[in-house]
């Protein structure tokens, strides 16, 4: 028999990723946060990201930026939302660095790299873990906070509706205690639909669960069939989760190649395009993957860039220094979701959504590299200053 808890608090925040940390962190310190996860705190998919997260390099860089993002979407974006996030970058990177976020450096400045659409390197990035770094570091900082409170193992079951406008949620712990938890604003940010498909580079527990709430409620959404497949995966016959190649890799100079070892494609095109050639190549060469060779990226930059890919491969038999590996794409991000305004507010009352469950149109049919951890911090803080009723300026993200 299970128990019925009733809490009462001033938010509560779906999920433990990037998006719902710095959202927590956001919100007013004297307020009562609760946040929820399904599985263990560090089992979020922002952990997971490799590559980096891009920045504004200088104004000059604002209209390359600006179009690799639209042309990676198919100009499918929304142009408000994509400046948006542009415009804010600089401010995020200054607070990420603030919270102890170790981007890598060369001679005290921020080092780039470049991956894939990118018509620059404007990437920063920590080795090749860059989503653990953030992530652990935002997680010390809301673990040091008095007023949230965290429940992990406990999954939501429901929203609280009145009509339109969001009470707040049930949620069921790993125990069978149901809490019924009800608060001023809900922030859903339970990340994307990897969990549903066999080949993912996503946690299994991530099963889209505030999107089907929404259709239940009638919540906006938008684009729920637009789905990246990531190009470049680790090959392997085993059940579960896929191990993620960074496009850094193809952005340092590795290359694709056939059964016979041939090159066959531009590796930096955007994401949907490599792994549709990919693909192409596999049916022609009746096999179930592609090479992919990281023999002309410098040794030095592979031990030191991409350490955690090095290891992983050696594990599983290859030294990525002289041996190409088998590469397969796989479900790897969510480009739709609940439909949410500049302020990621959705189309119910009290009910924000942030992060990969959220659709703001920054990504359009296509996300380009890199831009999904900035995307989900930048519009994680827009949700708390909306709660706060705080306005902020387009052009620097900063309050007006």
């Amino acid at each position: 028999m299970s128990d019925e808890n009733k809490i009462q608090t001033d938010y509560v925040i779906v999920g433990t990723g990037v998006s719902g940390l710095y959202c927590a962190l956001n919100l007013p310190k004297d307020s009562n946060i609760i946040m929820i996860t399904k599985d263990s705190m560090e089992n979020s998919d922002s952990f997971l990201a490799q590559g980096g997260i891009c920045v504004l390099v200088d104004e000059d860089d604002y209209d390359g930026y600006f179009n690799d993002t639209m042309n990676a979407g198919h100009n499918e974006n929304n142009p408000e939302t994509v400046e948006i996030m542009i415009r804010s970058s600089r401010r995020l990177i200054d607070d990420l660095v603030n919270y102890n976020v170790d981007f890598a450096m060369d001679n005290g400045k921020l080092l780039y790299t470049k991956e894939g659409a990118h018509g620059r390197p404007r990437i920063l990035f920590h080795e090749d873990i860059t989503g653990k770094e953030i992530t652990s570091k935002l997680l010390a900082a809301v673990k040091k906070l008095s007023n949230v409170k965290m429940l992990e193992y406990t999954t939501m079951t429901d929203l609280i509706m009145d009509g339109n406008n969001c009470l707040g949620i049930v949620a069921k712990s790993n125990s069978g205690h149901i809490h019924s938890i009800y608060a001023k604003d809900v922030i859903l940010a339970s990340g994307g639909i990897g969990g549903l498909y066999e080949h993912s580079t996503n946690y299994r527990h991530l099963t889209g669960d505030s999107i089907e709430l929404a259709k239940k409620y009638n919540i906006e959404t938008e684009h729920l069939d637009y789905v990246q497949i990531h190009p470049t995966t680790l090959y392997s016959d085993k059940p579960g989760r896929r191990f993620l190649i960074s496009e850094s890799v193809r952005g340092e100079g590795a290359i694709l190649l056939d059964k016979n070892m041939h090159r066959f494609c531009n590796e930096l095109l955007p994401r949907d395009v490599v792994t549709a050639e990919i693909r192409k190549q596999m049916e022609k060469d009746h096999t179930k993957f592609v090479w992919l060779d990281m023999s002309p990226v410098p040794k030095d930059t592979i031990l030191n860039h991409f350490p955690n890919i090095y290891r992983h491969c050696l594990e599983c038999g290859y030294d990525v220094t002289k041996d190409p590996i088998p590469v397969v794409p796989a479900q790897h991000y969510f480009m739709g979701g609940i439909k949410v305004n500049t302020y990621s507010k959705t189309s119910a009352d009290h009910l924000y959504a942030v992060g990969e469950t959220a659709c703001n149109g920054v990504h359009g049919k296509n996300r380009l590299a890199s831009n999904s951890l900035l995307e989900s911090m930048i519009f994680a803080r827009r949700a708390a200053m909306d709660i706060q009723n705080i306005k902020l300026d387009i052009t620097s993200g900063i309050v007006k």
